[in-house]
């Protein structure tokens, strides 16, 4: 009988991922404190035998800016809002290597025992923005596996839309662009069209960090489908939020809701895909990191007991592979 299952996640994305709601206003320390964090991570990782994927925005493979635009798509989104664009961003306010450029820690993942190198597209590309095309969509993705396999080596087959902007009618350009695997949203209601938000999908996202809101967050690997000329969308269960400070009671509760999902998960043999930002440990690098500590014995411990597995999602995707039979679309 399956074991249950339990996956990690990681949007690997720097500026690139939040430079439309921060502008220039963030604060040094919180990426150098992410791009000091996350040798550690990977060092916890290894020990432990922890598969994760870390879905990594391709403009964080180049070295320098020069490096940057070759590898640049020749048609870059044209969204009708052009904040949203990381190359109008840029070009208004600069490059800065320490929060745009991460070669050395994308060794340091490939080099790291159990850890898959996915994609978060090439520049954080938000396909459910009005404007862009998916054909610009496809040169995004292109660029991605170009810098991959040019500088390092690595087919990308797992891939995590930004801003979880899941858009379907673009899945089969994922595929056809060598991406077998795509992380899927839990499927709650304030988890669907992720581009509309309102306060009522936030309240309710809050909200089931403390309580359940939805239906279980754990699913069985039977649910998973397979369709014809589509990746395989492995649903997420549960984002790990950042460290709240001088809030010891709303991180113990909300610590310990992912505990017994895991726990839950483990018991009845379903998945649990667990997923955050390594640069939500930014502002509290240590006591995120004890958290992350806690969440690894937890799982040391279902693992003893009830035989959980750790897979990154090519590893789970594959798994479904021996499992499913396609379905028709």
């Amino acid at each position: 009988m399956q074991s249950g299952i339990f996956t990690i996640s990681l949007d690997f994305e720097l500026l690139w991922g939040i430079f439309d709601k921060v502008g220039t206003a963030y604060k040094p320390a919180y990426f150098s404190n992410t791009r000091a964090i996350i040798p550690r991570m990977l060092e916890l990782f290894g020990q432990n035998k922890i598969s994760v994927t870390w879905a990594t925005v391709g403009m964080l493979f180049a070295e320098n800016e020069e490096e940057w635009k070759s590898y640049s798509p020749e048609f870059l989104p044209s969204y009708r809002d052009k904040k949203l664009s990381a190359y109008e961003w840029a070009k208004v306010h600069g490059i800065r290597p320490e929060v745009h450029f991460a070669p050395e820690l994308i060794r340091e993942i490939i080099n790291t025992p159990f850890q898959e190198l996915g994609s978060h597209s090439f520049a954080h590309y938000y396909t459910l923005m009005r404007g862009q095309s998916p054909e610009q969509f496809r040169q995004d993705l292109q660029s991605t596996q170009r810098i991959a396999q040019e500088k390092f080596g690595v087919q990308l087959q797992s891939l995590v839309f930004p801003r979880n902007h899941v858009n379907e009618l673009y899945l089969g350009i994922c595929l056809e662009e060598g991406y077998e695997y795509v992380r899927g949203n839990p499927k709650n209601w304030y988890w669907q069209e992720t581009q509309h938000e309102s306060w009522s999908k936030k309240w309710f996202r809050s909200a089931d960090c403390f309580f359940e809101m939805g239906g279980k967050t754990s699913y069985s690997i039977d649910e998973v489908r397979i369709f014809d000329h589509e990746p395989i969308i492995l649903p997420a269960s549960r984002i790990l939020r950042p460290h709240a400070v001088g809030n010891p009671l709303f991180n113990q509760v909300r610590l310990r809701r992912i505990l017994s999902e895991m726990e839950y998960a483990a018991k009845k043999r379903e998945v649990y895909h667990l997923w955050w930002h390594p640069h939500n440990f930014g502002h509290s690098p240590e006591a995120s990191f004890q958290e992350l500590i806690q969440i690894l014995d937890h799982f040391g411990e279902l693992k003893s007991k009830y035989g959980m597995i750790s897979m990154h999602m090519e590893r789970l995707g594959e798994q479904v592979k021996q499992i499913m039979v396609p379905q028709t679309v």
